[in-house]
């Protein structure tokens, strides 16, 4: 028997015994080659202590914190960005994360992990249903945010789903989206340019 993985001195025969050493080997080489190379992956997205990161995005805001916005909409700034701000006419990037009820229903982090998820751009300023639009709470949010900002808005009906509702979001609700900004598209030379997209 070789118990605790360790050959006898005898078991150069063994096959078994020298393959189950040379596996054991090649796994703690690889193992020591990552510990090397990978950096924390905290250190990658936020440079932040990890949890005391998603511990400020989830804490409960209260409603008398929020800032007025235009049609009803509230706002508030969980991280101030510090890039260039986005305006009407501009092309944004963004996260988003659509609650109802403390619920994430839509978001675009799905498959956060090495690809982390799938942005959202959209024009700034077009119209609901026309190309290149987004839900008007999350257009009429972005505005004024920072590149690098996270911000929460309590968005209602009348500027997310209205009557309509989607999937299991029901008709009439309020809804509070988080949008974090990601990038404002900008031609080679640096001059900010409308993408067409068709």
């Amino acid at each position: 028997s070789h118990r605790g993985g360790v050959c006898p001195p005898d078991a150069d025969a063994d096959a078994t015994c020298g393959r189950r050493a040379a596996v054991a080997a090649i796994v703690a080489g690889v193992g020591a080659v990552r510990m090397a190379v990978a950096p924390p992956a905290n250190a990658i997205e936020y440079g932040l202590d990890y949890k005391k990161e998603l511990a400020r995005r989830r804490r409960k805001i209260p409603e008398e914190e929020f800032t007025e916005g235009p049609e009803g909409l509230k706002l508030y700034d969980i991280v101030a960005g510090t890039g260039a701000e986005a305006k009407v006419g501009e092309r944004v990037a963004v996260h988003y994360d659509v609650k109802f009820r403390n619920v994430t229903f839509i978001t675009s982090r799905q498959g956060m992990g090495v690809t982390g998820g799938t942005p959202v751009g959209f024009n700034v300023g077009t119209k609901d249903g026309e190309s290149g639009s987004t839900l008007p709470g999350i257009d009429l949010g972005v505005r004024g945010m920072r590149v690098g900002g996270v911000r929460r808005l309590i968005v209602p009906p009348n500027l997310a789903y209205g009557e309509r509702g989607v999937g299991e979001i029901p008709p009439n609700a309020t809804l509070n989206i988080d949008v974090e900004l990601l990038s404002i598209k900008t031609s080679p030379l640096g001059y900010r340019t409308k993408l067409v997209e068709g």
